[in-house]
């Protein structure tokens, strides 16, 4: 029995896998309707944590006390009966469901057909799902199909589930790092919303403006430990960073003015379908030189994905044509241009970034393993896998517990990203396109995957970087296109665009000046 006053206590939590302590000697305390957050950088233990508190994981060590008595949570459906809900980073839904039969499925309302034949009342469901999300501004349609929604609203469907069962403790885990600007501002209101209502919220995140902006409290983990509880109002994001990494952040990148030289990545005219068959992106054209960062900034949905794909060769441009240093690679292969000099970091880690099931020293080889020192006869060399795993480990900080043997799948978001980055820098290639490249990383993986990207433009490379944070963007580009349904509607160096100039040609809006108007661009390299 407990007499603290917290909703939840976690007492001296330890938990401990092959290679790794996860959380060591971990205790804290969340108050009844407060918003908690956990703070740290990508493995250190935050997500662990509270897969502890939703039953995912028992611990090793330590003590759970909720509402004051001391509980033993042995799985998520004990979790989800004491009132604890949970929103994984990575969604746990069924796609070919409809909304209703994902939010229901174990908890299905049953009415008597006859009399005696169970069955599930499915019109009762949909009413009280749309009855739920009315009440929590939660906007669903209850007979959509799941993959027919964008990630936001698969996200309201998540929470409706933890809400649909009567969750009074609702944990949060990165719940922006696939959202738009917009999308978060949205979910944060949603969030205050289930506060104010009474709810338990803990967020599980390392974006340090979105923790002053939401959250009453926050801890702060660093490899496993527990660093501090901290007042969120009265502590700077500059300190909750020092506390996050163990040393001074700095918010920006320090670089010397780009010296662009020949042009390395020239595209003309391109047209690509996106995958509704419409056009997803429209006679664009633009030049990337060596030793040059070109930003494409732009709101989600407005071609980026497909012409990021089409560069790198995972969609076919219907109109148009792509040069590499003045070689036509439109119809090459994936791996033909790679080997003429493309390097991709692309925004589905999973599903194209790697091979989930291998290990880290094979996922950090997948480029390279046909090669003269990954292969002799086309037989594998095992040696000079671990090799390579290792060095690139060290070099860009890859956390996991195993090392090298470590299964790709077992890896937090964040370090996966770095090992898909680690990856194709060793590339050296002449283009790198950088797609959502901080997307998921804390503050101190961000600031080191700038110096990343800067050294790759001072090395002489070109380097396209494509992001939805505008803050990033400004901070990294040497000069930067904006895109808007499509069509790439002004080129300019970085020095010569404010974020609010930025912002009115991302909404598709033209610049007007002294009482004339200053057309944009489409589809064309700056004047």
């Amino acid at each position: 029995m407990s007499d603290s006053g917290y909703i939840i206590e976690m007492k001296h939590i330890t938990k401990r896998f092959p290679g790794l302590i996860a959380n060591d000697d971990v205790s804290l305390g969340i108050r009844k309707g407060e918003i908690f957050a956990l703070l740290g950088e990508n493995g250190a233990g935050k997500s662990t944590l509270m897969s502890v508190l939703f039953g995912m994981y028992e611990p090793d060590e330590g003590e759970i006390f909720l509402r004051g008595e001391k509980v033993r949570i042995a799985s998520p459906r004990k979790a989800t009966e004491m009132g604890i809900g949970m929103v994984h980073q990575h969604f746990r839904l069924v796609s070919n469901y409809t909304i209703t039969e994902n939010i229901i499925l174990g908890s299905e309302p049953l009415k008597r057909v006859l009399g005696f034949i169970p069955c599930v009342n499915m019109k009762k469901a949909e009413a009280d799902i749309a009855a739920l999300s009315e009440k929590y501004g939660l906007k669903v349609d209850p007979k959509a199909v799941i993959s027919d929604l964008n990630v936001s609203t698969q996200q309201r469907v998540e929470i409706l589930k933890m809400l649909y069962r009567d969750a009074e403790i609702l944990i949060f885990d990165e719940p922006t790092a696939v959202l738009t600007p917009q999308e978060i501002e949205f979910l944060l209101d949603i969030i205050r919303g289930l506060r104010d209502s009474g709810k338990t919220v803990i967020i599980i995140t390392h974006k340090l403006e979105e923790i002053k902006s939401v959250a009453d409290r926050c801890a702060v983990l660093n490899r496993g430990k527990l660093i501090d509880v901290l007042d969120v109002a009265t502590t700077s994001t500059a300190e909750m960073a020092r506390l996050m990494v163990g040393r001074e952040v700095s918010f920006t990148s320090d670089k010397t003015e780009a010296q662009p030289k020949e042009t390395v990545l020239k595209v003309e005219g391109l047209t690509v379908e996106g995958e509704a068959g419409n056009e997803a992106v429209k006679d664009v054209s633009f030049e990337i030189h060596a030793g040059e960062i070109f930003a494409l900034a732009g709101v989600s949905g407005n071609g980026q994905n497909e012409l990021a794909d089409a560069i790198a060769g995972l969609k076919t441009a219907v109109r148009g044509r792509i040069y590499l240093n003045g070689t036509d690679i439109t119809d090459l292969s994936i791996r033909k241009r790679t080997e003429a000099g493309v390097a991709y970091i692309p925004e589905d880690r999973h599903n194209v970034g790697l091979v989930l099931p291998f290990t880290l020293s094979e996922n950090l080889a997948l480029k390279r393993y046909y090669k003269d020192g990954f292969s002799k006869k086309t037989i594998i060399d095992r040696k000079a896998f671990e090799e390579n795993g290792t060095r690139m480990i060290e070099e860009f900080d890859i956390r996991s517990s195993r090392g090298n043997k470590t299964v790709t799948a077992a890896m937090s978001g964040g370090n996966q990203q770095k090992a898909i980055i680690a990856r194709e820098i060793a590339l050296k290639t002449p283009l790198i396109i950088f797609m959502q490249p901080t997307r998921g990383l804390d503050i101190g993986a961000i600031s080191n995957i700038h110096k990343q990207m800067i050294a790759e433009r001072d090395r002489g490379a070109a380097v396209l970087l494509i992001s939805l944070e505008l803050d990033e963007i400004m901070d990294c580009a040497d000069t930067i296109g904006v895109i808007f349904d499509g069509r790439i509607n002004r080129i300019a160096k970085a020095s010569e665009l404010s974020v609010n100039e930025v912002g009115r040609f991302m909404m598709g809006v033209e610049d007007k000046q002294g009482g004339g108007t200053n057309k944009v661009r489409t589809g064309g390299t700056a004047s």
